[in-house]
């Protein structure tokens, strides 16, 4: 039985009946889920393993985005986020997406990029030759660094160089490029970069300083391109809509800015809850969105010959299955059960998918009926439960600031007040 990611009335039911829909659903043992219990998992023994100086453990709210189909494959969608609506409107794009097949992704394979920092340069073009002229020798050296990941397909695949002209001088910087399979390839780039440093330094005639990783993952880019359905969306005018604050972002700065963090709430959530590196991954996205010199929307918007909305959303995706919190964090190895997702390329196809479908939602609320109308309605129960409602007060304070239109912590404690006084 293939997973369907198509759970209806989910929000309906109890968090207990929730991870059982949940647990049925992606053909998972229920205990697999136990993980999101208090604490998410992570005691303060395993904690302390994990960085310095603990003292505890802090949580986030993890909810499961539905509806999400990824190249004719459906994933129920773990996203760890403190936000209200971003995980009901991941899913609620998706739906529409369904509609016309889901989400097509694809990439470039996970390829990490190692810098290596040259300096005290007298001939810079001389230098560059020399540093390509040892690219045999270099890549033989990395490889001995991990023998395991070469021998399970991957491993540095090549060395390139540019002059680099800065305030403090002319620099070459080397690049090696390192296949890294299902890790995010840190750890493995950053040791083969230190290896290979003082070698290529001798054979370039030059210095090496900095010998590190680029976070600019431009060689490790996934794409996801999706058409939503134009009746679905609310018709030709939210499509037209839709394109026309595309193109503001596309063309403004400041609109790009809050156009990304839009993607950025589907895409971190669920970094953060399969234990990825969540900085890496903006510091990625953020570069790739200033790549011609200027800041832009990561994601294009445009009107198919149908009429329906065509989405596209490209960006560098360094996520691994491998390594780090993946492998430490209970929740972490519980949102990788959940997902069932095979490879590290899968599930950075997965999560660049939930990024336009956040996107989508986002745009579609600012283009209709506006962006606080669904969010505050789902903001209502956080600000219910802030003002010290009970988790069966949630509900009822919730609707009555929605109805008076104030969603306000002190009204709340006012209805609080009041409903515990109807009831004594």
């Amino acid at each position: 039985m293939a997973v369907n990611s198509r759970i209806s009335g989910l929000k309906d039911r109890s968090v207990a009946e929730r991870r059982a829909l949940v647990a049925d659903g992606a053909e998972v043992e229920a205990a697999a889920l136990e993980a999101f219990g208090a604490g998410g998992g992570l005691g303060v023994e395993q904690a302390d393993h994990m960085i310095e100086n603990v003292i505890g453990t802090m949580s986030l709210p993890v909810g499961v985005a539905t509806n999400v189909t990824v190249n004719g494959r459906d994933y129920l969608v773990p996203m760890a986020t403190e936000e209200a609506s971003v995980v009901a409107a991941a899913s609620n794009a998706a739906r529409i997406a369904r509609a016309h097949g889901g989400f097509r992704a694809s990439g470039t394979g996970p390829v990490m990029i190692a810098q290596i920092q040259l300096l005290d340069v007298v001939d810079p073009y001389g230098t560059r030759t020399r540093v390509l002229e040892a690219r045999e020798e270099i890549l033989e050296l990395a490889n001995a660094q991990d023998p395991v990941l070469t021998r399970l397909g991957g491993g540095a695949r090549d060395l390139t160089a540019r002059v680099l002209e800065t305030r403090d001088g002319i620099q070459v910087i080397a690049h090696l490029h390192v296949d890294v399979r299902d890790a995010m390839g840190a750890n493995a780039v950053n040791t083969m970069a230190e290896a290979v440093a003082p070698v290529l330094a001798e054979r370039a005639g030059a210095r090496s300083l900095l010998r590190i990783l680029s976070n600019k993952a431009d060689t490790r880019l996934v794409r996801a391109r999706a058409v939503f359905d134009a009746e679905l969306l609310g018709g030709a005018r939210v499509v037209d809509d839709i394109v026309s604050a595309s193109a503001f972002a596309e063309a403004d700065p400041y609109r790009a800015a809050t156009h990304n963090k839009g993607i950025m709430n589907g895409i971190s959530a669920v970094v953060l809850a399969t234990g990825n590196d969540t900085r890496a991954v903006e510091a990625g996205c953020h570069s790739h969105a200033a790549r011609d010199g200027g800041y832009s929307a990561l994601s294009r918007f445009e009107k198919g010959g149908d009429g329906h909305l065509v989405g596209t959303l490209e960006v560098p995706m360094p996520v691994g299955l491998v390594g780090g919190a993946t492998r430490a964090h209970p929740a972490a190895q519980a949102a990788l059960r959940i997902l069932g997702v095979s490879s590290a390329t899968e599930l950075a196809e997965v999560i660049v998918s939930v990024g336009l479908a956040q996107n989508l939602a986002a745009c579609r609320a600012l283009a209709a009926e506006g962006i606080q109308h669904g969010h505050m309605r789902l903001h209502a129960r956080t600000v219910a439960a802030g003002a010290g409602a009970t988790p069966a007060e949630v509900p009822g304070v919730a609707e009555r600031l929605v109805k008076d239109g104030r969603i306000q912590a002190e009204y709340a404690r006012e209805v609080l007040r009041e409903l515990r006084g109807q009831e004594q």
